[in-house]
């Protein structure tokens, strides 16, 4: 069990290690976060890009650089290609989005012919370190798939205990979020906990239990199960919280974040590796943190 997310860098610091290949390196923000994993000696690195560009921010910042970490790539999409590229001929573990859209290196990704799809979808997988929870815990999906149905549910489950055996989980216990813990046809998500839950059961979801449906204090406050009689193994030992959608689970990490003092790592997974798509807005602790757990799940 992982109590919280310093721990990563002791899991990481005992493996080996991993090559980040980065997307559009031209920029500062990017440049600083890949350049502290790399001079921690955590990860080696690629940087993908406008070589002189590359070169001149390294130099105003005080990175020194060789010329075998800087590939050029003229364009967004090169950038993004160059980056698959190294990712399936074995030269780099994972991707780091740099200054370019999103769906610009996800094109490159999902690609059938050259890209790095599984076939499966591609979930976004964050952990959590909240305040006042013993130890941190997985959210899915709150920022990739807008509104889930029961497949993409199991999609996002299998991808998220994919991630989560690689970090040390046996059998998460995951709890299905509904507004409350009963099933209504006419609520859609406690229908697809309650399924959830079943295939879990039968062994469908591979190594974990899903809990569901049931309602976020339940799940983390074992006072407010006790005085509704609500029985789980789920109740204040979650390792990761299922949301309904979304929006959900966006503005309940962010909630998190700006106002409990939390912090987060976070990967898009369900790929061939992992990709962190790092907002330029984000924390410098959710940058680091977030590559940190890229590498260990690469």
């Amino acid at each position: 069990m992982i109590k919280n997310l310093a721990e990563l860098r002791n899991m990481i610091a005992t493996g080996e290690k991993t090559t980040c290949a980065v997307a559009c390196a031209h920029d500062a923000h990017t440049l600083e976060a890949i350049m502290t994993m790399r001079n921690e000696g955590l990860m080696n690195c690629l940087l993908v890009g406008h070589t002189e560009e590359i070169k001149a921010i390294a130099a105003e910042h005080g990175y020194e650089l060789t010329d075998n970490e800087i590939i050029e790539a003229e364009t967004d999409a090169d950038a993004a290609q160059v980056c698959v590229d190294l990712v399936r001929e074995g030269k780099a573990g994972f991707i780091l989005k740099g200054l370019l859209q999103t769906a610009t290196l996800l094109k490159a990704v999902v690609n059938k012919q050259t890209g790095l799809n599984t076939g499966s979808v591609i979930s976004h997988f964050a952990l959590v370190e909240l305040p006042g929870y013993h130890k941190i815990f997985a959210v899915a999906d709150s920022g990739m798939i807008p509104a889930p149905d029961l497949d993409t549910k199991k999609a996002i489950i299998h991808n998220a205990v994919g991630a989560m055996a690689k970090l040390g989980y046996e059998k998460p216990l995951i709890a299905a979020l509904c507004a409350a813990e009963n099933v209504s046809p006419k609520i859609v998500e406690t229908v697809d906990a309650a399924a959830l839950k079943e295939a879990s059961l039968a062994g469908e979801l591979g190594s974990c239990y899903v809990e569901g449906p049931i309602s976020f204090d339940l799940t983390m406050n074992p006072e407010s199960a006790k005085i509704k009689k609500f029985e789980s193994p789920v109740v204040g030992n979650a390792d990761m919280l299922l949301v309904p959608n979304l929006a959900t689970g966006n503005i309940m990490v962010k909630t998190m974040l700006q106002f409990a003092h939390a912090q987060m790592a976070g990967a898009i997974v369900g790929a061939k590796c992992p990709i962190a798509l790092i907002s330029r807005s984000a924390s410098y602790e959710e940058k680091y943190y977030s590559l940190l757990l890229c590498a260990l799940i690469s």
